[in-house]
Protein backbone atom coordinates (compact mmCIF):
# COMPACT_ATOMS: atom_id res chain seq x y z
CA UNK A 1 0.00 0.00 0.00
CA UNK A 2 1.24 3.46 -0.88
CA UNK A 3 1.47 5.81 2.06
CA UNK A 4 1.77 9.58 2.19
CA UNK A 5 4.64 11.19 4.07
CA UNK A 6 2.46 13.16 6.46
CA UNK A 7 2.05 11.94 10.03
CA UNK A 8 -1.69 11.98 10.60
CA UNK A 9 -1.27 10.75 14.21
CA UNK A 10 1.72 11.79 16.32
CA UNK A 11 2.36 10.70 19.89
CA UNK A 12 5.12 12.51 21.74
CA UNK A 13 6.59 11.32 25.06
CA UNK A 14 3.24 9.99 26.28
CA UNK A 15 3.01 8.50 29.76
CA UNK A 16 -0.03 7.22 31.65
CA UNK A 17 -0.42 5.78 35.14
CA UNK A 18 -3.32 4.62 37.26
CA UNK A 19 -2.42 5.33 40.87
CA UNK A 20 0.91 3.52 41.36
CA UNK A 21 0.55 1.39 38.23
CA UNK A 22 2.59 2.82 35.34
CA UNK A 23 0.96 1.65 32.09
CA UNK A 24 2.71 3.72 29.40
CA UNK A 25 6.21 5.19 29.71
CA UNK A 26 7.44 7.93 27.39
CA UNK A 27 5.83 6.59 24.20
CA UNK A 28 6.69 8.39 20.96
CA UNK A 29 5.16 7.26 17.69
CA UNK A 30 4.14 8.61 14.29
CA UNK A 31 1.53 7.01 12.04
CA UNK A 32 1.50 7.98 8.37
CA UNK A 33 -1.62 8.78 6.43
CA UNK A 34 -3.04 5.60 4.90
CA UNK A 35 -0.88 3.31 7.04
CA UNK A 36 -2.05 0.18 8.87
CA UNK A 37 -0.15 -0.04 12.16
CA UNK A 38 -0.41 -3.15 14.36
CA UNK A 39 0.13 -2.81 18.11
CA UNK A 40 1.28 -6.01 19.82
CA UNK A 41 1.94 -6.70 23.47
CA UNK A 42 0.91 -8.93 26.31
CA UNK A 43 -2.10 -8.10 28.46
CA UNK A 44 -1.63 -5.10 30.70
CA UNK A 45 1.05 -3.45 28.56
CA UNK A 46 -1.11 -0.43 27.73
CA UNK A 47 -2.33 -1.21 24.21
CA UNK A 48 -5.98 -0.30 24.81
CA UNK A 49 -4.93 2.63 26.99
CA UNK A 50 -2.91 3.96 24.06
CA UNK A 51 -5.99 3.87 21.81
CA UNK A 52 -8.11 5.61 24.43
CA UNK A 53 -5.51 8.37 24.79
CA UNK A 54 -5.54 8.88 21.02
CA UNK A 55 -9.31 9.26 20.90
CA UNK A 56 -9.37 11.44 24.02
CA UNK A 57 -11.23 9.02 26.31
CA UNK A 58 -8.23 9.08 28.64
CA UNK A 59 -5.93 12.01 29.34
CA UNK A 60 -2.22 11.22 29.51
CA UNK A 61 -0.20 12.28 32.54
CA UNK A 62 2.56 13.58 30.30
CA UNK A 63 3.16 14.04 26.61
CA UNK A 64 1.07 14.99 23.61
CA UNK A 65 -1.35 13.32 21.21
CA UNK A 66 -1.54 15.19 17.91
CA UNK A 67 -4.23 14.22 15.41
CA UNK A 68 -4.20 15.95 12.03
CA UNK A 69 -1.87 18.58 13.41
CA UNK A 70 -3.96 19.38 16.50
CA UNK A 71 -2.98 18.62 20.09
CA UNK A 72 -6.15 17.02 21.40
CA UNK A 73 -5.31 17.84 25.04
CA UNK A 74 -5.54 21.53 24.23
CA UNK A 75 -8.82 21.43 22.34
CA UNK A 76 -12.10 22.76 23.62
CA UNK A 77 -14.96 20.21 23.78
CA UNK A 78 -16.46 21.41 20.50
CA UNK A 79 -13.07 21.19 18.75
CA UNK A 80 -12.43 17.72 20.22
CA UNK A 81 -15.79 16.55 18.91
CA UNK A 82 -14.80 17.79 15.45
CA UNK A 83 -11.63 15.70 15.60
CA UNK A 84 -13.57 12.69 16.86
CA UNK A 85 -15.78 12.84 13.76
CA UNK A 86 -12.68 11.83 11.84
CA UNK A 87 -12.01 8.92 14.22
CA UNK A 88 -13.75 5.56 14.18
CA UNK A 89 -13.35 3.18 17.12
CA UNK A 90 -14.21 -0.52 17.05
CA UNK A 91 -14.36 -1.87 20.59
CA UNK A 92 -13.63 -5.50 21.50
CA UNK A 93 -17.24 -6.54 21.89
CA UNK A 94 -18.55 -4.40 18.99
CA UNK A 95 -20.39 -2.36 21.70
CA UNK A 96 -23.78 -2.43 19.98
CA UNK A 97 -26.85 -1.16 21.80
CA UNK A 98 -28.80 -4.34 22.50
CA UNK A 99 -32.13 -2.49 22.77
CA UNK A 100 -31.73 -1.01 19.27
CA UNK A 101 -32.06 -2.69 15.89
CA UNK A 102 -29.09 -2.75 13.54
CA UNK A 103 -30.65 0.16 11.65
CA UNK A 104 -31.05 2.19 14.85
CA UNK A 105 -27.48 1.38 15.92
CA UNK A 106 -26.20 2.82 12.65
CA UNK A 107 -28.53 5.81 12.77
CA UNK A 108 -27.28 6.86 16.20
CA UNK A 109 -23.82 8.26 15.26
CA UNK A 110 -25.27 9.96 12.18
CA UNK A 111 -27.93 11.75 14.21
CA UNK A 112 -25.31 12.75 16.79
CA UNK A 113 -22.94 14.12 14.13
CA UNK A 114 -25.19 15.92 11.70
CA UNK A 115 -28.60 16.72 10.29
CA UNK A 116 -30.03 14.18 7.88
CA UNK A 117 -33.44 13.56 6.42
CA UNK A 118 -34.89 10.10 6.99
CA UNK A 119 -34.25 9.30 3.33
CA UNK A 120 -30.60 10.31 3.67
CA UNK A 121 -30.28 8.22 6.82
CA UNK A 122 -31.79 5.17 5.15
CA UNK A 123 -29.58 5.50 2.06
CA UNK A 124 -26.43 5.96 4.13
CA UNK A 125 -27.25 2.99 6.36
CA UNK A 126 -27.93 0.62 3.48
CA UNK A 127 -24.85 1.77 1.59
CA UNK A 128 -22.70 1.14 4.67
CA UNK A 129 -24.28 -2.26 5.27
CA UNK A 130 -23.41 -3.11 1.67
CA UNK A 131 -19.75 -2.46 2.49
CA UNK A 132 -19.88 -5.18 5.17
CA UNK A 133 -22.20 -7.47 3.14
CA UNK A 134 -25.06 -7.38 5.67
CA UNK A 135 -27.91 -5.42 4.10
CA UNK A 136 -30.30 -8.22 5.10
CA UNK A 137 -29.56 -7.56 8.78
CA UNK A 138 -30.85 -3.98 8.85
CA UNK A 139 -33.94 -4.71 10.92
CA UNK A 140 -32.53 -7.47 13.10
CA UNK A 141 -31.68 -7.04 16.77
CA UNK A 142 -28.08 -7.60 17.96
CA UNK A 143 -29.23 -10.70 19.87
CA UNK A 144 -30.18 -12.28 16.53
CA UNK A 145 -26.67 -11.92 15.10
CA UNK A 146 -23.70 -14.27 15.26
CA UNK A 147 -20.40 -13.06 16.72
CA UNK A 148 -18.99 -12.41 13.27
CA UNK A 149 -22.10 -10.51 12.20
CA UNK A 150 -21.93 -8.37 15.33
CA UNK A 151 -18.33 -7.50 14.48
CA UNK A 152 -19.37 -6.52 10.96
CA UNK A 153 -22.18 -4.33 12.26
CA UNK A 154 -19.84 -2.78 14.82
CA UNK A 155 -17.44 -2.05 11.98
CA UNK A 156 -20.26 -0.60 9.88
CA UNK A 157 -21.24 1.73 12.71
CA UNK A 158 -17.61 2.79 13.11
CA UNK A 159 -17.20 3.74 9.44
CA UNK A 160 -20.64 5.24 8.80
CA UNK A 161 -19.42 8.74 9.65
CA UNK A 162 -16.61 8.39 7.03
CA UNK A 163 -13.67 8.56 9.45
CA UNK A 164 -10.16 9.19 8.16
CA UNK A 165 -8.65 7.25 11.06
CA UNK A 166 -9.83 3.91 12.46
CA UNK A 167 -8.83 2.49 15.84
CA UNK A 168 -9.45 -1.22 16.39
CA UNK A 169 -9.26 -2.88 19.81
CA UNK A 170 -8.91 -6.65 19.28
CA UNK A 171 -11.20 -6.74 16.21
CA UNK A 172 -11.09 -10.55 15.88
CA UNK A 173 -11.16 -11.62 19.51
CA UNK A 174 -13.61 -14.43 20.28
CA UNK A 175 -14.04 -15.39 16.62
CA UNK A 176 -13.21 -18.71 14.97
CA UNK A 177 -10.20 -18.67 12.57
CA UNK A 178 -12.32 -18.52 9.39
CA UNK A 179 -14.47 -15.62 10.62
CA UNK A 180 -11.35 -13.91 12.00
CA UNK A 181 -9.76 -14.05 8.56
CA UNK A 182 -12.93 -12.69 6.94
CA UNK A 183 -13.07 -9.74 9.36
CA UNK A 184 -9.36 -9.02 8.81
CA UNK A 185 -9.80 -9.03 5.03
CA UNK A 186 -12.83 -6.78 5.38
CA UNK A 187 -10.81 -4.31 7.47
CA UNK A 188 -8.08 -4.29 4.81
CA UNK A 189 -10.55 -3.85 1.95
CA UNK A 190 -12.27 -0.94 3.69
CA UNK A 191 -8.93 0.68 4.45
CA UNK A 192 -7.88 0.43 0.82
CA UNK A 193 -11.26 1.57 -0.52
CA UNK A 194 -11.48 4.67 1.66
CA UNK A 195 -7.74 5.27 2.25
CA UNK A 196 -8.24 5.21 6.01
CA UNK A 197 -5.39 5.20 8.48
CA UNK A 198 -5.73 2.26 10.88
CA UNK A 199 -4.22 1.46 14.28
CA UNK A 200 -5.01 -2.12 15.25
CA UNK A 201 -4.46 -3.66 18.68
CA UNK A 202 -4.45 -7.43 18.30
CA UNK A 203 -3.05 -10.74 19.54
CA UNK A 204 -4.14 -12.44 16.32
CA UNK A 205 -1.12 -13.08 14.11
CA UNK A 206 -3.24 -14.05 11.09
CA UNK A 207 -5.09 -10.73 11.39
CA UNK A 208 -1.78 -8.89 11.60
CA UNK A 209 -0.34 -10.72 8.58
CA UNK A 210 -3.34 -9.67 6.50
CA UNK A 211 -3.51 -6.05 7.65
CA UNK A 212 -0.08 -4.81 8.73
CA UNK A 213 2.12 -2.30 6.98
CA UNK A 214 4.16 -1.95 10.15
CA UNK A 215 4.05 -3.27 13.70
CA UNK A 216 5.17 -2.12 17.13
CA UNK A 217 5.54 -4.19 20.26
CA UNK A 218 4.76 -2.73 23.68
CA UNK A 219 6.62 -4.26 26.59
CA UNK A 220 6.65 -2.89 30.13
CA UNK A 221 4.84 0.21 28.88
CA UNK A 222 7.45 1.08 26.23
CA UNK A 223 7.92 0.47 22.53
CA UNK A 224 10.55 -2.26 22.62
CA UNK A 225 10.40 -3.28 18.96
CA UNK A 226 9.04 -1.83 15.76
CA UNK A 227 9.33 -2.54 12.07
CA UNK A 228 7.84 -4.55 9.23
CA UNK A 229 5.93 -7.54 10.61
CA UNK A 230 8.21 -10.08 8.92
CA UNK A 231 11.20 -8.52 10.69
CA UNK A 232 9.57 -9.02 14.07
CA UNK A 233 8.41 -12.55 13.22
CA UNK A 234 11.89 -13.60 12.10
CA UNK A 235 13.81 -11.79 14.82
CA UNK A 236 16.44 -13.73 16.76
CA UNK A 237 15.40 -11.90 19.93
CA UNK A 238 14.37 -14.60 22.46
CA UNK A 239 11.32 -12.68 23.66
CA UNK A 240 9.96 -12.11 20.15
CA UNK A 241 10.72 -15.70 19.12
CA UNK A 242 8.69 -16.92 22.07
CA UNK A 243 5.88 -14.47 21.41
CA UNK A 244 5.51 -15.42 17.76
CA UNK A 245 5.94 -19.15 18.36
CA UNK A 246 2.19 -19.85 18.02
CA UNK A 247 0.06 -19.19 14.93
CA UNK A 248 -2.48 -17.39 17.10
CA UNK A 249 -0.84 -15.36 19.81
CA UNK A 250 -2.13 -16.17 23.27
CA UNK A 251 -2.59 -13.61 26.00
Amino acid sequence: MVMADAGIVEIKNLSKSFDDLVVLKDISLEVSEGENLIVFGRSGTGKSVLLKCIIGLLEPDEGEVIVKGKNIQKLKPKELNEIRRNLGFLFQGAALYDSMSVRENLEFPLIMNGKYSQKQLDEKIMRTLEHVSLTEAADKMPSELSGGMRKRIGLARSIITDPEIMLYDEPTTGLDPITSKEISELILNLQMKFNMTSIVVTHDLICAQIIADRAIFLREGKIFYQGVLSELENSSDPFLKNFFSNEIIKE
